[in-house]
């Protein structure tokens, strides 16, 4: 049993990296509001950007990307301290820190346990995993956000990408796929739907609200 206690330690340390709350810090600290208490009331990149603007949108979008992206590494970095480690493992470790790092954001110990829905940390995470995957997810993403100006849309499908690009890239190159990842991916997509069950409603009543980042910063400049 004594053997595990590094990967446990290294998974607590995950959640603790995950529960840095970004969003809630820089509201507080540098505009004074908790942004939790406005707009969509989550403690996210999105509602920043509507209700502080572009800089403290950009910045707690790169420190929630890293967030997760340092979590899923730690497997990396702390490759020959991990006992009972095996190659085949090493995804399921990569996964294991990632998605605790997600569950940190999503449930923060240094904010009440009130965060956002982890979608730039489950990113960061996934680009420590699967580099091109994840380029695919962020590409599909920004064409949706163009095409509809829906974050939320843009999230689901992003996610959805992910696994249909390890699919189709497996056929096209006629290789083995990765299972794990992609069952990983399909779950990771139904957290996601479920997360976003209330976008999904307004969207379908019309109502979702919209984001046009291109006409902010030509209000900004005029």
């Amino acid at each position: 049993m004594i053997e595990y206690y590094p990967i446990l330690l290294l998974t607590i340390l995950a959640y603790f990296i995950g529960s840095i709350p970004a969003a809630v810090w820089i509201g507080r600290y540098f505009y004074g509001l908790d942004v939790r208490e406005y707009g969509s009331g989550n403690a996210g990149s999105t509602n920043v950007y509507r209700t502080l603007g572009i800089k403290a949108g950009i910045a707690v979008q790169l420190i929630d990307l890293s967030k997760g992206y340092l979590a899923a590494s730690l497997a990396s970095i702390f490759y020959n301290d991990l006992a009972l480690f095996e190659a085949t493992n090493y995804p399921l470790l990569k996964l294991a820190f990632g998605m605790a790092a997600v569950v940190g954001h999503i449930f923060p110990a240094f904010a009440e346990f009130r965060g956002g829905k982890g979608i730039n940390t489950l990113l960061g995470m996934m680009l420590a995993i699967h580099f091109w995957a994840s380029l695919a997810c962020l590409i599909t993403f920004i064409i949706v956000l163009i095409i509809s100006h829906y974050v939320s849309l843009g999230s689901i499908l992003g996610t959805l990408t992910f696994p249909l690009y390890l699919i189709i890239s497996a056929i096209i190159l006629a290789k083995e796929p990765n299972h794990v990842l992609i069952i990983f991916g399909f779950i990771i997509f139904m957290i996601v739907v479920m997360t976003h069950q209330k976008n999904i409603q307004r969207i379908i009543r019309g109502n979702e609200s919209k984001v046009s980042f291109l006409q902010k910063l030509k209000r900004r400049r005029h």
